[in-house]
């Protein structure tokens, strides 16, 4: 009995792209996040990781040590002690490191800003941001967006470049605000 096997390329098979392509779908379907949460905005990060929502099924992991996260998710009331522990924690993570700024008060401050002279005025002071979140609090649904948002980031970012060439700057996205065409 004799079997003939023979191996020949399907068209369907083959795929074509490039390092960056290959490189940026690894990055964007396994976000390891570090969280520094506060007040009632941490409330929904909790639940947005829990069952109901699960994070975890988009590849997100959380860790509790800024050595293994590539992003930071600063979530609710900063003040100007505290900021300076979350540039801490953002300087210790390795490169590329991205960062969400979930609620009003991670963004701008929120309503405490106004009559507190302890509450920075917005994270970005301190540390980029590249997709800021908008609610008081916002929900999990909020947060899932910006998380797509960021992936879309990634997806363009270009990882290969010339020896000494510095990354070039990112502009920060809104999320519920329309793309730009």
């Amino acid at each position: 009995m004799s079997m003939n096997f023979r191996h020949s390329a399907d068209q369907d098979n083959i795929i074509m792209t490039n390092v960056d392509t290959l490189l940026n779908l690894g990055k964007e379907h396994s976000l390891w996040y570090l969280l520094f949460a506060t007040a009632c905005c941490g409330i929904e990060l909790m639940q947005t990781g829990a069952s109901k929502f699960d994070v975890d099924r988009f590849g997100m992991i959380p860790r509790t040590t800024p050595r293994q996260a590539d992003l930071m998710i600063v979530a609710g009331t900063i003040t100007h002690k505290m900021a300076s522990r979350v540039k801490r924690l953002y300087e210790q993570m390795p490169e590329p490191k991205w960062v969400i700024s979930m609620g009003s008060c991670a963004n701008a401050g929120g309503p405490f800003c106004k009559y507190s002279y302890s509450v920075l005025k917005g994270i970005d002071k301190y540390i980029p941001v590249d997709v800021y979140v908008p609610g008081c609090p916002p929900r999990p649904e909020a947060l899932i967006e910006g998380v797509f948002k960021l992936r879309e980031l990634i997806r363009l970012e270009s990882n290969l470049r010339k020896e000494g060439k510095a990354l070039p700057k990112r502009s920060p996205i809104i999320v519920g605000e329309p793309a730009a065409v």
